[in-house]
C-alpha cells in the first residue's frame, strides 16, 4: 500500500475552493494527474455516482473506474477507483474553512500487487502531483 497527503492554506471560501473542486469540466487546469473525462464527470455528484477519468501516473496512462463514497457539501469528497493492473485507489479532500480561507487537504491511497512492485517512486511521485495540484487550484481561486 502508498499512502500520500498534500496540505495547503488557500487563500479563498471554502464555497469558491469546492466550487472549482467540484466543476470536473475544469480539472485539467488544475489536477496535476488528469488527462480526461472520456464521459464526462459525475452526472450528478452524489454518493455511489460513478464517473471513468484517464489519469497519468509516473508518466504512465492510466484508466481509473471512480465510485463517490464520501461527501459532505463544502467539505468532503471521497472517492474509490479501480485502475489498471489491479491497483485500487481512495482520494479524500476535505476542506476546512478559516475564514475567508480554506485549508484543503488530500488523502490518497493506492493498493494492489503492482503497488507493492512500484511503492516508493509511486508514494513520490503522487506526493509531488498532489502539491503541485494544490498550488495551481490556490492560483485558480485567489486570481
Amino acid at each position: 500500500m502508498a499512502e500520500v497527503s498534500a496540505e495547503a492554506r488557500i487563500e479563498a471560501p471554502a464555497e469558491k475552493v469546492w466550487g472549482r473542486l467540484t466543476d470536473f469540466s475544469s480539472y485539467g487546469e488544475w489536477n496535476a494527474t488528469h488527462t480526461s473525462f472520456p464521459r464526462g464527470g459525475p452526472a450528478e455528484l452524489e454518493l455511489a455516482a460513478t464517473y471513468e477519468e484517464n489519469m497519468k501516473l509516473m508518466g504512465f496512462p492510466a484508466e481509473v473506474m471512480w465510485t463517490v463514497d464520501g461527501l459532505e457539501e463544502g467539505r468532503l469528497l471521497a472517492t474509490r477507483g479501480k485502475g489498471p493492473m489491479g491497483v485500487n485507489l481512495a482520494m479524500r479532500y476535505s476542506l476546512t474553512p478559516e475564514g475567508d480561507a480554506t485549508t484543503m487537504r488530500i488523502d490518497g491511497e493506492f493498493t494492489g500487487a503492482a503497488v507493492s512492485l512500484m511503492g516508493g517512486k509511486l508514494k513520490d511521485s503522487a506526493t509531488a502531483a498532489l502539491q503541485e495540484s494544490l498550488r495551481k487550484l490556490g492560483g485558480l481561486v485567489t486570481s
